[in-house]
């Protein structure tokens, strides 16, 4: 079934045209849900936009749309407010008959999407020989909610680990270890990967401060982008030992992913150069090759060069970038590519963008986005570090919420008097930890950073994961005290009469409306603001309307309502990566 709102859109648009011509069918009614109730549930001002080129007071194109508008079998006697606004309240009857069709619905409403895209999504992407930090955070949750929403949609998503297994890094840790440790190069799992990560800082030192061992180590980059034996053994194992400490990570937070490293695009690297050529856009400058970029220019203000191929014959970073791309509308027939990654990488995205559509790489029916996000902030406001001023280990911070999360339900069945077995206290505790970690995260919006707190994301009370679980918590206590088959509630007629009532299936049915725009947007934090409000708006109603002690039809109408609720909850959640549960 269609969403309210798009089905509102439509009824404006058949009025428009209706009421000022067929060229004016398309024309956008500007639609939304109004900020204040007492201007009724929806507002149109598309009026105050038509009325210069009609050449008529916004009020009378407004009220000229208003009585062309056909929604009785949806809403009341449309009016007209202020300078043009044209302002529609929802009929209870309607509601109520909304509500029954959702009631057996698995979907709640939402229909899938009646155009599905081939959807790559490019997140996560730790490196190898390196530990996954509090920067990983980000990109893995958010990217992971992304994924989760458009797959929900009907749209074929390819969920792609970009993770940095080549380059530079390889042969800085390849040329230490066959010095400090060359058993690592040669036996599996020789060393921790902690270890590999001390090993890892070293060879950088090294690489910044000793020419000698730079050069070697570039050597060694170009050794193993050519194929040889033995780089590509010790490459391989130091690749296996990381993705096994990556899966713990990903196991944790219920995250699957196809992994496609750099590595893999290594055969395709020499084709981005002939393909440049051929679009007579790469030029040697300083024995090596680029391409200058337009809108882009040094301090000197001489166009800057986007390196493809360094002077010492080595691709980088760029040339991998753009090699994915082309294999990914060339092979995987992508029609919209999304690159989950820190708003520091925007111009990295904006050049080799440019590069690929200047090179006719890019066909008018694929859009590339790149999904930028913020800092995870301490307390103090800067970078989350520890004490001693390294990068948080993400498997750390995910200890530590699990950790406190186990403490306080102690805390809280030692002062309820309650008894639990180690099992629910161990679920309980993951379950809610976990999923604290990702609301927090994936309720800010993702282009601002925000300040890590465990208190905050912990609280019962406020826009956070427990309260959000909570409520869900609290439908099921009303389906176990009133034993409550949710599937057999019978076919009662529904009956809202109640103003907390009304104000519950209102926002209830605006889900679908929130889905579809995080899909456009990639906002997940306003899919997290429509579930708080959901279950602010669920306490409200719970507070104030008895559901097991009330009479019929009052009885069955509200166990409907609540489980509604419930069951958009946990769509919402599940959309967001967060499990429920059915006690806390």
């Amino acid at each position: 079934m269609a969403s309210i709102q798009e089905t509102l859109k439509q009824r404006f648009q058949t009025a428009l045209a209706s009421a000022f011509g067929a060229s004016y069918a398309e024309t956008d009614p500007i639609l939304g849900v109004s900020s204040n109730p007492k201007f009724g549930d929806y507002q149109a001002n598309v009026a105050l936009s038509l009325a210069k080129p009609l050449k008529q007071p916004p009020r009378e194109v407004a009220q000229a749309i208003a009585s062309a508008l056909v929604v009785d079998d949806l809403c009341e006697t449309p009016t007209v407010a202020g300078p043009g606004f044209v302002n529609l309240t929802l009929k209870p009857a309607y509601l109520a008959q909304w509500l029954t069709q959702v009631q057996s619905d698995p979907r709640l409403g939402i229909a899938p999407t009646a155009h599905p895209q081939r959807v790559v999504v490019d997140f996560s992407s730790p490196n190898i020989a390196k530990e996954m930090h509090v920067g990983h955070l980000r990109s893995t949750i958010i990217g992971d909610a992304i994924a989760r929403i458009l797959e929900f949609q009907g749209h074929d998503v390819l969920r792609l680990n970009h993770v940095g297994d080549w380059g530079t890094q390889f042969g800085m840790l390849i040329t230490y270890l066959r010095e400090a440790c060359p058993e690592a190069l040669t036996t599996s799992d020789a060393v921790d990967l902690g270890d590999l990560v001390v090993f890892y800082k070293k060879a950088k030192q090294r690489f910044d401060e000793d020419e000698a061992f730079k050069e070697t180590a570039r050597q060694a980059v170009v050794k193993l982008q050519s194929g040889d034996a033995e780089s590509l053994k010790a490459w391989g194992l130091l690749c296996d030992q990381s993705r096994r400490e990556f899966q713990v990570i990903y196991d944790w937070l219920d995250i699957e992913l196809t992994e496609r490293g750099e590595s893999f695009y290594n055969p395709y690297l020499a084709d981005v150069l002939t393909g440049l050529i051929e679009a007579q856009l790469l030029v040697e400058d300083a024995g090596a090759q680029c391409v200058f970029l337009e809108g882009y220019s040094n301090k000197a203000g001489d166009p800057m060069p986007l390196i493809v191929k360094k002077s010492d014959g080595a691709f980088n970073y760029a040339t991998t970038d753009l090699a994915a791309l082309r294999y990914r509308i060339g092979q995987d027939k992508a029609d919209r590519i999304l690159y989950v990654t820190d708003a520091g990488q925007a111009t990295h995205f904006a050049q080799f963008f440019q590069v690929a559509q200047r090179a006719g790489w890019v066909p008018d029916t694929v859009t590339l986005t790149h999904v930028p996000f913020g800092l995870v902030q301490g307390e103090d406001g800067k970078k989350l570090k520890t004490r001693s001023g390294e990068t948080v280990r993400l498997k750390d911070l995910l200890d530590e919420a699990i950790a406190r999360t186990r403490s306080d339900l102690q805390q809280r069945l030692q002062t309820e008097d309650r008894t639990e077995t180690e099992d629910f206290i161990e679920q309980t505790a993951r379950t809610v930890g976990l999923g604290a970690v990702k609301y927090a995260d994936l309720s800010q919006n993702r282009t601002s950073s925000y300040i890590f707190s465990y208190d905050k994301m912990l609280a019962l009370q406020g826009n956070t994961a427990p309260y959000l679980l909570y409520a869900y918590v609290r439908v099921q206590g009303i389906s176990r005290k009133g034993n409550i088959d949710f599937s057999a509630l019978g076919d009662t007629p529904l009956v809202l009469e109640e103003e907390t009532e009304l104000t519950l299936v209102k926002h209830l049915l605006q889900l679908a409306d929130v889905v579809e725009q995080v899909s456009q947007d990639l906002l997940p934090n306003r899919l997290c603001q429509y579930l708080f409000e959901l279950s602010q708006k669920f306490n409200q109603f719970y507070d104030r309307c008895p559901v097991l002690q009330a009479e019929e039809p009052q009885r069955t109408t509200r166990l409907v309502l609540s489980e509604t609720t419930a069951r958009s909850l946990k769509l919402g959640l599940s959309l967001l990566g967060i499990k429920t549960l059915e006690r806390m």
